[in-house]
């Protein structure tokens, strides 16, 4: 069981909200009025409701910079804006503690067997499925049921955004720690390579190759977003109306242009001191898929450390999880339904 590591204090903070949308959104602040109603534009066309009804009042969270959480999502379906189908290929919890100026951010693996609020007949389900069956908003309540933890916000990037972003700042340098070929490129292992977005991409894409699957894959993605928020460290690098539009283009989220405001003023100081972690499983197959099952004491470890990054005490995890007992059953129309979602 992995337990959670340290990020040294000199470390970006690893998560999509600030590579895309924070940095955008403190460059508009620091750059003038102009860039600013321009940056607010485009922040409100990637607005989308979860349409739920929030266990906090996520607003007066923020006026009073208490701590908050964010589900982020990612996406490999096509850009976003033609689409919005699919499932999600990661999932994040970030906490931010402005009080104790510390982050947290704990992984979901994609293939979490979990029973889905509203699409009980269709789980048990991976949860990456709960976006292709309802959308942010189910996938909220899935994972709140998973981790009995409140999320107040959702963020959801397309993978496509990230090549965007490596492309604009002039390509990252990574270190891979596997060799392995995918999606036309190499990567050797130890071997310091210069990657444009393409290649950048198609690293953080690949899984099956992974001794740790997609435990390993998830570990990619974080390595490329440090690479970005390394090497992006002046924003104006970033400061292009038109990459501003194509980026917010491959995003949603429910954060308006106000929260995000005070995500840049209030919040930046807890992003100095990040720990991770991730929640671990063991495979079984159910329903004719491979899912991951999450034993409880991992599940209840998991609830502890989010809670803390929340400031809040201990409470009992959520129950949407499912346990060894639903390993090798056969349901031809729940197998179904969940191998075509968001097909």
């Amino acid at each position: 069981m992995r337990r959670e590591d340290v990020v040294k204090k000199h470390h970006p903070i690893r998560n999509t909200i600030l590579v895309v949308l924070g940095v955008l959104i403190i460059s508009g602040v620091v750059y003038g009025a102009r860039k600013y109603m321009a940056l607010k534009n485009a922040v409100g066309d990637a607005y989308q409701s979860a349409n739920i009804k929030k266990d906090r009042d996520v607003n007066n969270q923020m006026s009073k910079k208490q701590p908050i959480s964010i589900l982020l999502m990612g996406t490999d379906t096509g850009a976003l804006g033609r689409s919005y189908k699919g499932r999600t290929d990661s999932m994040m919890i970030v906490t931010i503690n402005p009080q104790k100026n510390k982050t947290t951010i704990t992984s979901i693996p994609r293939d979490t067997g979990v029973t889905i609020p509203g699409y009980e007949k269709q789980s048990p389900s991976k949860i990456n499925a709960a976006y292709a069956f309802g959308k942010a908003g189910t996938s909220m309540k899935t994972v709140q049921g998973l981790l009995n933890v409140p999320l107040d916000f959702y963020a959801m990037i397309n993978m496509g955004g990230m090549e965007k972003v490596v492309d604009e700042i002039g390509g990252v340098d990574l270190t891979p720690t596997l060799s392995f070929s995918y999606g036309g490129y190499k990567y050797t292992k130890g071997q310091p390579t210069h990657m444009d977005g393409k290649k950048a991409l198609q690293y953080s894409r690949m899984r099956y190759d992974d001794p740790q699957n997609d435990y390993g894959r998830q570990t990619r993605q974080r390595e490329v977003l440090m690479a970005i928020l390394h090497k992006s460290g002046s924003v104006s690098t970033l400061l292009n109306k038109n990459f501003i539009q194509s980026i917010t283009n491959e995003t949603q989220t429910d954060f308006t242009f106000d929260n995000l405001v005070d995500l840049a003023k209030d919040y930046r100081g807890a992003t100095k001191n990040v720990s991770e972690t991730h929640l671990q499983g063991h495979g079984q197959t159910v329903n004719g898929q491979s899912m991951e099952i999450m034993p409880k004491a991992e599940l209840q470890r998991v609830t502890d450390f989010v809670r803390s990054g929340l400031g809040l005490g201990h409470s009992e995890t959520g129950n949407a999880a499912i346990g060894d007992s639903a390993a090798n059953t056969d349901n031809s129309a729940v197998e179904s339904a969940n191998v075509n979602a968001g097909n």
